[in-house]
């Protein structure tokens, strides 16, 4: 792996973890999620600009991204 991969794969590894937490989840629950709503190909294809937020802001991006998704599918 390369140097910025291993990065983001670092990177999508910890918003796993934090997004755990923040929703009382398992890691499993979280990637069902993350899957469903494509959250990993967005954190990875963002990570230059995603990486610099902080943890709260993170999570509340995740959240939104998955919302706007919720409602994508509703449509």
């Amino acid at each position: 792996m390369k140097d910025k991969e291993l990065d983001i794969a670092y990177f999508v590894s910890f918003c796993i973890e934090q997004y755990k937490v923040h929703i009382s989840a398992t890691g499993g629950e979280v990637m069902s999620i993350f899957d469903q709503y494509g959250v990993t190909e967005y954190l990875s294809a963002n990570f230059d600009v995603l990486h610099t937020q902080s943890r709260q802001w993170l999570l509340e991006e995740i959240d939104d991204f998955i919302q706007q998704r919720k409602q994508e599918e509703q449509k």
